[in-house]
């Protein structure tokens, strides 16, 4: 379960979140909507630690990242983030790294070669890459994919990880109509084995079709 409570966060003046509380189970897949500016990503980067709040609460099951607006240490900020994945809207790939190297690169970088070694890691991974269509790609490099290619192995990514929850950020914004499909089939799959998803989108048709709950970012504030 993530259960978030009373999550305020301010820039300057501006009130983005006040007092937001949320909570979903793994299995749901709930798309954030609502206008430009109105708190969405600022809300994700809160759950995916890559911006800080003012007050509240955030945990995963009973893993804190926030308590009563304390962030946790920097170990258990790497235990929740093992629980809580990202696909990011441009995919942020590294552009130096084959794709294969791609999807261990956080794996290796958490866990070191102590619990799981590199080749075991490369196996997970091309066990991903083959359900997901991608075998004769892991030896390729970034530039030489398509956008639905490069979507396909961010989630990969995040998935490596064994996550319980996955934020996918835009994930419609750079795709045709085809790609739109595939991204909402795979998004349900993923919710199939058990994982919580949390969609960013302006695509108010594609949260239509593809979210089990919707929340308005008027909710916010």
């Amino acid at each position: 379960m993530l259960i978030c409570q009373g999550i305020s966060k301010k820039f300057g003046n501006e009130v983005v979140l006040n007092n937001f509380d949320f909570q979903m189970s793994p299995g749901e897949i709930v798309g954030l909507v609502g206008k430009s500016g109105s708190g969405k990503t600022t809300f994700m980067r809160i759950l995916t630690n890559l911006e800080t709040l003012d007050s509240g609460s955030v945990l995963i099951d009973d893993v804190f990242l926030y308590k009563n607006g304390q962030l946790a240490s920097k170990k258990i900020q790497s235990n929740y983030q093992k629980k809580m994945g990202l696909v990011f809207q441009n995919y942020a790939l590294f552009p130096n790294l084959s794709v294969i190297d791609n999807i261990i690169e956080a794996p290796s970088a958490l866990d070191g070669t102590a619990k799981t070694s590199i080749k075991d890691l490369k196996e997970k991974a091309m066990g991903y890459l083959k359900r997901f269509g991608l075998e004769d790609k892991a030896d390729m490099m970034p530039k030489q994919l398509s956008g639905g290619q490069k979507q396909r192995v961010a989630i990969i990514r995040s998935l490596i990880l064994n996550p319980s929850f996955i934020c996918f950020d835009e994930p419609t914004s750079a795709l045709d109509d085809a790609n739109q499909e595939t991204v909402g089939s795979l998004i349900n799959e993923i919710s199939e084995i058990g994982k919580g998803v949390i969609i960013v989108t302006h695509d108010n048709d594609f949260a239509d079709k593809t979210c089990s709950r919707l929340i308005s970012s008027t909710t916010f504030k």
